[in-house]
C-alpha cells in the first residue's frame, strides 16, 4: 500500500551558477507525529529501500511535471543521522522557475513522501505506529498541507543557514561575555 508523509524543503540561492536548487529531509527519524495516532520512522526503516527512480513532485501529483528524478541524477537522496536529505537540481522550465519561487517565498514550506511499508510495529495501548522498513521511495514532494508541522523551508542553502546559525550563536555568546564582565566590573 503506497503512503504519504510531510517533511521539510529548502531552496538554495544559487546565485552563481542560476540553477534552482532545493534542498531539505524528506525523512526525520525518530520525529513522533499525532494525529488519530501516532507515527515514528525508525532510523533504520530507509537502509534497505529502493530509490532507484525516484521523482520529486509538488503535492504528490503525477498529472504535473516531474521536477527532478533520481534516473537522470537531477535529484539526490543520502541517508543521515537526522533522516533522508533531498537535494534537487530543478530544471529551466516555466514550470520549474514557478515551483521554485513558491519555495523561496514561503507558499510552500514543507516535504512530504510516498511509499510502501515492508515492516512496522503498533502499539495498540498507546495509539503508536513504529515503521521499521520501507520497502519502496516513490516520490519526494514539496506540499502546501503537511502531514508533519514540525518541518520547515528557507530560500537559502542549508550550509549558508548552518552558518548564519553559528554567526548567530557566537554573538549571543559575546553578548553573554560582555554581560558577565560588566557584572564582574561593578562588584
Amino acid at each position: 500500500m503506497k503512503e504519504k508523509r510531510m517533511f521539510e524543503v529548502r531552496a538554495a540561492d544559487n546565485q552563481e551558477s542560476k540553477e534552482m536548487i532545493v534542498e531539505g529531509y524528506a525523512v526525520v527519524f525518530e520525529s513522533p507525529q499525532t494525529y488519530e495516532y501516532t507515527e515514528v520512522i525508525d532510523r533504520n526503516a530507509l537502509d534497505t529501500t529502493d530509490m532507484n527512480d525516484c521523482v520529486l513532485r509538488y503535492n504528490h501529483s503525477s498529472e504535473g511535471f516531474s521536477l527532478a528524478r533520481t534516473r537522470n541524477h537531477s535529484l539526490e537522496l543520502s541517508i543521515d543521522n537526522n533522516g533522508l536529505y533531498v537535494r534537487a537540481r530543478i530544471i529551466d522550465t516555466q514550470h520549474g522557475r514557478d515551483f521554485y519561487k513558491m519555495i523561496q517565498e514561503g507558499l510552500v514550506d514543507k516535504m512530504s513522501f510516498a511509499f510502501s511499508v515492508t515492516k512496522d510495529e503498533w502499539d495498540n495501548e498507546t495509539k503508536t505506529r513504529r515503521i521499521l522498513e520501507i520497502d519502496k521511495l516513490y516520490d519526494v514532494s514539496a506540499v502546501d498541507q503537511p502531514f508533519y508541522e514540525d518541518t520547515s523551508i528557507f530560500a537559502r542553502s542549508l550550509a549558508d543557514f548552518e552558518k548564519e546559525s553559528a554567526e548567530k550563536k557566537l554573538e549571543l555568546e559575546k553578548q553573554k561575555m560582555l554581560l558577565i564582565l560588566a557584572c564582574e566590573n561593578k562588584k
